[in-house]
């Protein structure tokens, strides 16, 4: 087989390049951020992490114009366990159908193994556009499993996880680290499909 002929092939990654080929992404409302994802968005059928100091570093606002999109697809928007709940007039006025938001409360104080199994429901009843979990300390048996059920459903999983979390291995997609900067917020690359990370991205605050 010649070099073209193999450069042609939509499995071949060649160093430096995202891969462009493959299932469409959700746009993430970034071109900057949409040029270095495969795809040019959020992945679907794929577990994304986002990994961060404490919570309210930007993590939602980041999400919201993604959520807009997948809420006029008329499927559900998610929410196992949230560490505050979400505030209806902020989605709506992101363009978030409120009425498609589906907010999921474990009635155990030890939530750990309902969050989770509910997270799995979710992303694998293919109904739901997007689950978005907070789960404590998953094993990687508990996020491979995540990851199947995201690709069953093709659903956009959105799992937020602590800086502690960057150095542990993970099935997810795309793993980015959020770091608050002024003016906006800084994104690193730790992990996406086809490639390396490339230097951090800064995204500013739209007001």
């Amino acid at each position: 087989m010649s070099l073209e002929s193999l450069l042609q092939r939509a499995d071949l990654w060649r160093g430096g390049e995202p891969v462009r080929r493959g299932p469409a992404g959700v746009p993430t409302g970034s071109e900057a951020l949409d040029a270095e994802l495969p795809g040019g968005g959020w992945p679907r059928g794929a577990l994304t992490e986002l990994l961060l100091a404490r919570p309210g570093a930007g993590e939602l606002g980041l999400l919201l114009p993604a959520l807009a999109r997948l809420s006029a697809e008329d499927r559900w928007l998610a929410w196992i366990d949230p560490p505050h709940l979400p505030y209806a007039p902020a989605l709506a006025s992101a363009g978030i159908d409120p009425a498609r938001t589906l907010l999921v409360r474990p009635g155990r104080t030890d939530n750990s193994a309902e969050m989770l199994w509910a997270m799995e429901q979710a992303l694998r009843a293919g109904t739901c556009g997007a689950v978005l979990g907070w789960p404590a300390a998953p094993n990687h048996r508990a996020l491979r499993r995540l990851q199947l059920a995201a690709e069953h459903g093709a659903a956009v999983g959105i799992l937020f996880r602590p800086l502690s979390a960057a150095d542990q291995a993970s099935p997810a997609a795309l793993r980015l680290r959020l770091e608050p900067a002024a003016g906006g917020l800084r994104l690193h690359l730790l992990k996406r499909r086809g490639g390396w990370g490339v230097r951090p991205i800064f995204l500013p605050t739209v007001v």
